[in-house]
């Protein structure tokens, strides 16, 4: 699929009534231009519990599905042959056991018909709580054969409406006297690296390059995208025939353009 506009929703609770929901949203990519929207809504649903209520969690599929549909029969202010898409935003798997509150593969499956791909969020493995990377390869990979499943199977035959996520973002996290953080963009990185000149490693578990540095008697640890780590990401994602989803572009640095 190519690049365009889309309009970006996050949903922060479960919507019951959606119809006044719909107009809005399609009401602002006709004044825009958009050529779709990107709904995020998943791992919302699951905050608020909604997805442990078997009635819910399918009236929440039933939303995405009938969204999909509705945009499907729209036509952009563009051209009367361009119908509005929809980009569905999924979490990637953590559990080895999936729960309910989990994307999982009759998901996919039940919602491929309705969408035109899923962005699959395989960024944020870490946190202030958990100091460590990004986007461990590993669990891109596993979240990829989880979903997919086995190749042959009817999952594995949707790996092209996959947009496997890709982080032009890193992290800054404080390892001394608790826990704290916070994401950097490409010029952080650019002068941290410029002001304490610390070591950059290579973390063979996770396939990411890191840097630890010291400020005020705190240490840090520093975890951000290089060409290397990006370079086994786009192989894996060439492999299983998935596009990409970046966040974000303007995050980055300009040479990550090199491998894309």
């Amino acid at each position: 699929m190519n690049a365009g506009k889309y309009l970006y929703c996050c949903m922060s609770r479960y919507c019951y009534s959606y119809n006044c929901q719909f107009v809005i949203w399609l009401s602002v990519n006709r004044d825009k231009g958009y050529d779709g929207v990107v709904l995020e809504s998943w791992s919302r649903w699951a905050v608020y519990g909604a997805l442990d209520d078997s009635e819910l969690r399918n009236r929440a599929l039933q939303f995405v599905k009938h969204l999909g549909k509705t945009l499907h029969l729209t036509s952009s202010n563009l051209s009367t042959h361009h119908h509005l898409k929809l980009i569905y935003v999924v979490p990637a798997p953590r559990m080895k056991e999936l729960n309910n509150q989990e994307f999982r593969p009759e998901d996919l499956l039940q919602l491929a018909d309705s969408v035109d791909g899923f962005s699959l969020m395989t960024y944020d493995f870490s946190g202030p709580q958990n100091p460590g990377p990004s986007a461990p390869l590993s669990w891109i990979q596993y979240s990829l054969k989880t979903l997919l499943a086995a190749k042959g199977s009817a999952s594995h035959g949707h790996s092209h409406m996959i947009f496997l996520g890709i982080n032009f973002y890193g992290n800054d996290f404080l390892l001394s006297k608790g826990d704290g953080g916070n994401a950097i963009a490409g010029r952080d990185f650019i002068y941290l690296l410029d002001k304490y000149k610390p070591s950059l490693q290579w973390d063979e578990k996770s396939s990411e390059h890191f840097f630890v540095y010291s400020d005020k008697g705190l240490r840090h640890a520093v975890f951000y995208p290089t060409l290397m780590s990006l370079s086994l990401r786009l192989d894996e994602a060439q492999d299983w025939g998935t596009g990409l989803s970046i966040w974000e572009i303007g995050q980055g640095l300009d040479y990550f353009f090199d491998v894309l």
